[in-house]
């Protein structure tokens, strides 16, 4: 929200109280009370007739600062609000004439003591200057028009400093120069909604700021004032959180640690799903049809899912087969089990009003209600449809009944569509929950109650989703997929942008219909986009009014789609290892590359190539030419598909065929390549292949190898001495290594 005209002058329906001056601060406990006036205080008569902030900090966990400020106290606080994780911290705070200062761990916030001059400092422990919350800063405004009040806080952008972040945007991967608002939408790829939207952003100055409030958070991004990120909600109180990583992958364990650690998934979801495609005719005869069709053409297919016309049409959801095309539905699921399939059935959180559920959620109160106790319904998307109101435990308790009915069935996870068109105006929670802030949370609870059911039904780590939209902490109930994107490789490359978006907004793991959902892509489309679909973290098949089987676009495709889907089963082992430290410290699977190389500058804005885990850079493939440009870090790389060795610090640019694209591993590399190239779960220590790659002497490198169950399995140190390469390892299994030079 924009509340100035230039730098000096106020929008003419704003009054501003803008912090001026620290008047006076008190320590209490761990915390630092700081008190700002809104005018210069000279003498005593200045304290008459004028506002005050007050400016409270405090640290939940070493290397982060809490700072809530409240223009009125007496307002009400508004529910609901995000689950922040604490820990043991002991901050300091000193202070002298010229200054007060609050510490945690290594970053302080200093508050200056000046008459007429209102500044704080955020100082990293080497006393570098991170930012800073200066002039016109901290603010309440009120808007004459309407009546509401907002809060504010703008802080500094150095030079050639980068924002980063702020959920699944599908505009410019580098947020500098954009006004962004967090209100979650069903908007397609193709605009400026979105449907994940994460009030967290980064910088590439080492740190991070997480605005604390579920509503719809305005941020300008070198915008309204081109020096400062300015972030602003309704109300009389904002909080956020400054977050000093010193590096991209410091700041998301932290902000993980606080708001929510990317479980461990099965294995069995990392490889290919195909769908049954959205509108398309299906029945069991055509579902198996497909599913032949992969297995005739040696083509590795883990899930099979089922789109919404799994029910029957107006009936969105009752949880019910359509009878009249899947008339033995358990016995479907069974046949579809014992060829070795896991199966992913739709759902979304609105009750359709043919739906026998319908007047059950009615009777029990279990729908989302307007204040006058009527049902809120509406005819957009499913006829007369209904909100199941997630606050209500016995609605979530009813809900997830019938979906651990079709847990027992046979279904092994869910698609969890939808989430975003929550209603604001004139709705009644069952717990009283704002509705302005509940209409981004809703998304969270929705996908929690789903995530949970089926973690208690099938265990710990065998858990799945596929959900659309997402608030901060959704990163715990994963995998979230791009929405709706169209075919065309303009649209793959906003596809691409949205998921480097996301790593840096705390989602480890990260999906996207493969070749776009709206239309049918021509076939060079189709097979650059398997190619970079197959090297996401998840990869799934899917498409609107069309299906996605290879064959239904040429012969080559299916070649495409069997070789990266090989690929990505041999590749299990490291990125198996790559979701246990997505796990343990929150870093993403796939990751931009100036989340992996900080420290060179010509990464900072690339969005068409990313990491793959630590140790392998993809550049995806976005002309029908073949032809690609993409940039190297230093050292000497290798093709992984072609062998072809480069040398880094420098653009390349080549042209591919269908079968290979820039696929480069990083020098001093042990990339475990499995044994098995037809499923994505097995024994990653037997017969493991360690292709050592850039090696040079005295370079040592450890990894290690997990059970699909999340355990430790084996260790390997590999290590070049005297020219050679030797391994210690307490490996069981037989393993093999690969030199590259």
């Amino acid at each position: 929200m924009k509340f100035t005209r230039g730098y000096w002058l106020t929008r003419e329906n704003f009054t501003m109280n803008y912090a001026t001056q620290c008047v006076r601060t008190e320590k209490k406990d761990t915390e630092l009370h700081v008190l700002a006036a809104c005018c210069p205080v000279r003498g005593r008569g200045d304290i008459l007739n004028s506002g005050t902030l007050d400016v409270t900090f405090s640290s939940p966990m070493e290397n982060v600062i809490r700072v809530e400020i409240t223009h009125f106290e007496g307002k009400a606080w508004k529910t609901p609000h995000f689950a922040v994780k604490t820990f043991d911290v002991t901050p300091s705070i000193t202070e002298d004439e010229q200054s007060v200062t609050f510490t945690s761990g290594k970053l302080s916030a200093r508050v200056l003591r000046e008459t007429g001059i209102w500044q704080v400092d955020f100082l990293a422990n080497d006393g570098r200057l991170l930012s800073s919350s200066g002039y016109h800063g901290m603010a309440h405004a009120f808007d004459k028009n309407t009546g509401r009040a907002y809060m504010s806080d703008s802080l500094m952008l150095d030079v050639g400093e980068n924002v980063y972040g702020l959920g699944e945007r599908f505009t410019p991967y580098v947020k500098n120069g954009q006004s962004v608002d967090m209100w979650n939408a069903d908007g397609g790829t193709a605009s400026e909604l979105a449907y994940k939207n994460i009030p967290f952003y980064m910088t590439n100055r080492g740190y991070g700021v997480f605005v604390d409030d579920t509503s719809d958070v305005s941020f300008e991004i070198a915008s309204e004032k081109v020096e400062r990120v300015q972030f602003s909600t309704e109300g009389e109180s904002l909080v956020y959180y400054f977050i000093y990583g010193a590096s991209p992958k410091g700041t998301l364990d932290l902000y993980t640690a606080m708001t929510g650690r990317p479980p461990l998934v099965p294995a069995w979801s990392f490889g290919l799903w195909l769908s049954t495609s959205f509108t398309t005719n299906y029945d069991e005869e055509t579902a198996t049809s497909f599913i032949n069709g992969m297995a005739e053409r040696n083509i590795p297919l883990s899930v099979f899912h089922f789109d919404c016309y799994w029910m029957r049409g107006y009936n969105w959801c009752d949880f019910e087969w359509d009878p009249d095309t899947f008339p033995d539905p358990e016995g479907m699921l069974k046949r579809y089990h014992e060829k070795g399939l896991h199966l992913c059935c739709w759902i979304n959180p609105y009750i359709a009003q043919q739906s026998p559920l319908f007047a059950e959620g009615v009777r029990n109160g279990y729908l989302l209600k307007k204040t006058n106790g009527d049902v809120w319904q509406t005819d957009l998307w499913q006829a007369g449809m209904g909100i199941v109101d997630v606050t209500n435990p016995a609605a979530r308790k009813w809900y997830c009944g019938y979906l651990k009915k079709l847990l027992a069935m046979g279904v092994d996870c869910l698609k969890t569509d939808f989430g975003e068109r929550i209603p604001v105006r004139d709705i009644a929670y069952y717990d009283g929950s704002s509705p302005l802030h509940m209409h981004n949370y809703y998304t969270f609870l929705y996908n929690q109650m789903v995530f949970e059911t089926i973690r208690e039904i099938r265990g710990e780590g065998e858990a799945v989703l596929f959900a659309r939209s997402a608030t901060a902490g959704s990163q715990q109930f994963p995998v979230h997929w791009g929405g709706d994107n169209s075919a065309s490789y303009i649209s793959m490359a906003e596809t691409l942008r949205a998921g480097l978006s996301m790593s840096h907004s705390g989602f480890s793991y990260w999906s996207h219909d493969i070749s776009g959902f709206e239309s049918t892509a021509p076939a060079h489309v189709y097979k650059r986009w398997v190619q970079f679909g197959l090297l996401s973290s998840h990869s799934r098949l899917h498409g609107s009014s069309s299906y996605r089987v290879p064959w239904a676009f040429d012969e080559e495709s299916v070649d495409v789609v069997r070789t990266f889907t090989q690929l990505k089963c041999r590749l299990m082992p490291y990125l198996y290892a790559a979701m246990i430290e997505a796990h343990e410290h929150g870093t993403p699977i796939m990751r931009p590359m100036m989340m992996e190389f900080p420290d060179d500058p010509a990464c900072d804005t690339l969005d068409r190539q990313y990491m793959l885990g630590e140790s392998l850079l993809v550049a995806p493939i976005f002309r029908e030419d073949g032809q690609v440009s993409y940039y190297l870090p230093a050292g000497s790389w290798t093709n992984l598909l072609t062998k072809q060795v480069l040398s880094g610090g420098t653009w390349q640019k080549e042209t591919h065929d269908f079968m290979s694209l820039p696929l480069l591993v990083r020098p001093g590399t042990v990339l475990p390549l499995g044994a098995c190239s037809t499923r994505p779960d097995y024994d990653y220590t037997d017969n493991v292949e360690l292709h050592v790659f850039g090696f040079t002497e005295g370079m040592q490198k450890k990894i290690t190898l997990y059970t699909i169950q999340g355990k430790p399995a084996a260790t390997y140190l590999v290590s070049m001495i005297n020219g050679r390469v030797s391994v210690e390892t307490d490996a069981v299994k037989p393993y093999r290594v690969v030199i590259h030079t």
